[in-house]
């Protein structure tokens, strides 16, 4: 392989493998796998190890086998699967540094966890797809899950993204809302949500109505100045190009050509769901995002979009695409949060079966949740 297409391998030596049990230091080394690869020439090798080392530091913790950088040569050291692991991830990155795109030492994680547990899609397409670039700075997905949620919205009409906190779920949508009017596929953008609240009372704040539905709404603006110019935000709003409005005001509309993102979903009833889905007109789609652990309904109603996922399942052109905490690309503690709760939940649901007592019958299955 020339410089031109890649990685070069140089060398590949394997061990004969232990035999025996006896010596567990012997039988590691005797297992080991090195191979020798050459970065391309035209790669400045900070760009590969990471300022001060932080890139390598990551990978050789992450990836299990020992790395030695000398000049733009790169030896690998390790148990087989750790080794080639290590080879595709380094493939992958000289990839995406080829293509002008900066690395970071979360990139560099997210590569790792990509590569590993990828099924025929390569890092390199997640970590390089463009969904919109402005002021500077460029919208892409950043996990597997994100680009199958991302390709679903290309794909399908409805698409309904659950998930915790931070996976990027009504993020994306909105980029790919602005992606959609930019390219002329759509006419106008509505976001919505339910003004619901979260352990304090809306009557009670000070304020007009409009005063007090604000700040329900006041993330999807804070996303609207993410992804456009300053002075668009407002022309556009004014126009009705893009409306920002409670679910309520949905009621009795009929919206085509438009690109509807309903956000906090898992705060609808069931009748709420209805109704907004039933708002679908000619040549627009949906997107409804929310996350079923975290539900402010008053206590015995049920959550539209908790219910949604078995009426809807078998329904054509709609798609049901699951985020986890792996897709968590905020701080990492925010990660660790919600996995911490997650092992919480499955406790309490096992400790519930233990009783004899009825769990909830389970929803159908959804892209990218285990069967």
């Amino acid at each position: 392989m020339t410089d031109d297409e890649g990685i070069s391998e140089l060398s590949l030596t394997e061990g004969d493998g232990a035999v025996t049990a006896a010596e567990q230091t012997a039988a590691r080394a005797a297992e080991a796998v090195s191979r020798t690869l050459t970065i391309p020439a035209s790669l400045d090798m900070v760009n590969v190890v990471g300022p001060n080392d932080e890139f390598l530091r990551v990978l050789e913790r992450d990836l299990g086998a020992d790395i030695l950088v000398r000049g733009n040569q790169v030896t690998l050291t390790g148990r087989a699967q750790d080794v080639a692991l290590a080879v595709d991830v380094l493939a992958e990155m000289v990839t995406i540094l080829r293509t002008g795109q900066g690395m970071s030492a979360d990139n560099v994680e997210r590569l790792v966890a990509i590569t590993a547990g990828a099924d025929g899609v390569r890092a390199a397409d997640v970590l390089t797809q463009n969904i919109l670039s402005t002021r500077g700075r460029t919208i892409r997905p950043k996990t597997l899950n994100q680009k199958r949620y991302v390709d679903a919205i290309d794909a399908h009409t409805i698409v309904f993204g659950i998930g915790p906190a931070g996976t990027g779920k009504t993020y994306l949508a909105m980029a790919k809302a602005v992606q959609a009017l930019q390219r002329k596929q759509v006419n106008r953008i509505i976001l919505t949500r339910p003004a619901i609240e979260a352990g304090e009372r809306l009557g009670y704040l000070p304020g007009t109505l409009s005063d007090k539905i604000d700040p329900y709404l006041r993330p999807l603006y804070d996303a609207l100045h993410d992804m456009l110019d300053p002075e668009q935000v407002p022309k556009l709003l004014t126009s009705g190009v893009i409306e920002v409005a409670p679910l309520a005001y949905m009621r009795g509309r009929t919206l085509n050509d438009a690109f509807i993102v309903l956000d906090e979903a898992q705060n609808t009833s069931m009748e709420q769901m209805k109704m907004f889905l039933t708002r679908l007109g000619f040549g627009s789609k949906i997107v409804v995002t929310g996350d079923i652990t975290q539900i402010d309904l008053p206590s015995g109603q049920k959550s539209g979009l908790r219910e949604v996922r078995g009426i809807l399942a078998d329904v054509d052109d709609i798609c049901f695409c699951l985020l986890t905490s792996a897709d968590v690309v905020r701080h990492k503690l925010v990660g660790r949060i919600v996995a911490a709760y997650d092992r919480y939940e499955a406790s309490l649901a096992q400790a519930l079966r233990g009783t004899g007592a009825r769990s909830p019958r389970r929803p159908a299955p959804i892209h990218g949740e285990a069967a």
